[in-house]
C-alpha cells in the first residue's frame, strides 16, 4: 500500500486579536479512490478506499464536520476558517471507509 496518512494542520504563525478569523490548513497523504478505476495492469477494479469525514475542534468544541466522497482527489489539501476568541488547540481528524483514522493538531494564539 502506497503510504498513507501523514496529516499536517497549520494555523496562524502570530498571534491572533481576539475575534479574528484564524485560517486552517490541511494536508493528508490519501488515495482517496473511488471504487470506480481499474488497475491498468490486471483489469481488475481498484477497491474504494477514500476519506469519508473530515472534523474539526477548538478549544474541545465542534467547529467544523464535513462529508467527503470518493469525488474527492488524491491527498487532499483543505482549508477553513475558526473565529479565535482565546488560544487553545485546534485538533483536525480525517476518517476513511476502511475505519482507518488520523488526528493532527496546531496551537491557535490569541492576544
Amino acid at each position: 500500500m502506497a503510504d498513507i496518512g501523514e496529516p499536517r494542520v497549520r494555523g496562524p504563525e502570530k498571534p491572533l486579536k481576539k475575534g479574528e478569523l484564524a485560517l486552517i490548513k490541511t494536508l493528508i497523504k490519501h488515495p482517496m479512490e473511488s471504487g470506480l478505476r481499474k488497475d491498468k495492469e490486471t483489469g481488475n477494479v481498484i477497491p474504494a478506499h477514500f476519506i469519508e469525514e473530515v472534523s474539526a475542534e477548538f478549544g474541545g468544541v465542534s467547529v467544523m464536520k464535513a462529508t467527503w466522497s470518493g469525488a474527492i482527489s488524491k491527498n487532499p489539501f483543505f482549508s477553513f476558517y475558526v473565529k479565535a476568541d482565546k488560544s487553545g488547540p485546534l485538533t483536525v481528524t480525517w476518517k476513511d471507509n476502511k475505519g482507518e483514522k488520523w488526528t493532527e493538531k496546531a496551537e491557535i494564539k490569541v492576544e
